[in-house]
């Protein structure tokens, strides 16, 4: 299902921008805090203006839904702008973490038309130089299933990520932490950490890296404030799965201490890694019959927002990991 209403999408840098590019100028318009950056992604044929409370107005008379895409520290600023000039609009966000952001909406009172969304896509690089229309394509878009999930935005949140070649999961704001954690922030950290072992070896160690370094280290290569930002918010997931790989690692330093051994960490890492192989293997498939409001197949659901019961449906679908698509 395709909705052809104007999006506004509040900050375009990689993820922002890359999201207008996707939809095209003639339904994306948007604001950005730089004017270097709103004068590149103008120069691209995007109306992208430094008003925010112009943008917002817009936005508001238009009835687009409502992109916010700044950096977590930029929020509270961006989300009060819209209580103050554009309160009743259809919201969503591509922050790469759902509580703080729904804390900060519900707090506003912008909670009625609000419903989280995390694109997992990304790259090292920042700003509209390094946008890419086909960044979603065949990417997992995360909306979220919270109680108060409005099933229109949910809708149009859906059909949106729908429309840049996405798939669509579904969980809980709390559940998306959780996951990230162990699946990107985690990453961060020991990218960094593994990108530091190598330094600490000198030119000679970097000269012999080659691809598991490379491939090991290539988050580590992400503005470190970006990192903060994408990391820190979710401090309390994060503690417990970093306190589990130090206690991996430990186990391992000590039986190669004692035994010449790493221990079960490289076979139990191994077939770990061959199960995440086998999960996105397994992604996609049919949808099912639409003729059900809610119907379920063996690969994906087949959902209609609003219907009874079509949260439950979607956070037991997302627990499992399955895709989700609309009914027409």
């Amino acid at each position: 299902m395709t909705d052809a209403r104007n999006v506004c999408v509040l900050g375009v840098g990689l993820i922002g921008g890359s999201l207008m590019r996707a939809l095209g100028p003639d339904r994306a318009f948007g604001w950005n805090r730089s004017a270097p950056t709103g004068e590149a992604a103008t120069a691209a044929g995007f109306d992208v203006s430094t008003d925010l409370a112009h943008t917002l107005g817009r936005a508001a008379r238009e009835d687009a839904l409502v992109v916010v895409g700044v950096p977590l520290p930029a929020l509270d600023a961006t989300l009060d702008a819209v209580a103050e000039h554009a309160p009743g609009v259809a919201l969503t966000d591509v922050i790469s973490v759902k509580g703080p952001v729904l804390e900060a909406v519900r707090r506003r009172g912008l909670a009625a038309r609000f419903v989280g969304g995390h694109p997992m896509a990304g790259t090292a690089h920042s700003g509209w130089d390094a946008t890419d229309p086909g960044l979603f394509r065949g990417a997992t878009w995360l909306v979220a299933a919270d109680d108060d999930a409005d099933p229109d935005t949910w809708q149009r949140v859906a059909a949106m990520a729908g429309d840049c070649g996405s798939r669509l999961v579904s969980a809980t704001s709390a559940e998306h932490d959780a996951a990230v954690a162990r699946i990107s922030h985690v990453g961060h950290v020991l990218a960094e950490a593994l990108a530091l072992a190598g330094a600490r070896g000198g030119d000679l160690a970097l000269a012999l890296a080659a691809g598991s370094f490379r491939d090991g280290t290539r988050v580590a290569g992400t503005a470190p404030d970006l990192v903060r930002a994408i990391c820190e918010p979710n401090r309390e997931a994060l503690l417990g799965v970093l306190d589990e790989c130090l206690a991996d690692l430990t186990a391992a330093r000590e039986s190669l201490a004692a035994d010449g051994t790493l221990g079960p960490l490289i076979d139990d890492g191994h077939r770990a890694r061959r199960t995440y192989e086998d999960v996105q293997a397994g992604r996609g498939g049919a949808g099912g019959d639409d003729d059900d409001d809610n119907a379920v197949t063996d690969d994906a659901i087949t959902i209609r927002p609003g219907a009874p019961g079509w949260l439950d449906v979607l956070r037991a679908a997302g627990s499992q990991g399955r895709a989700v698509r609309l009914a027409d």
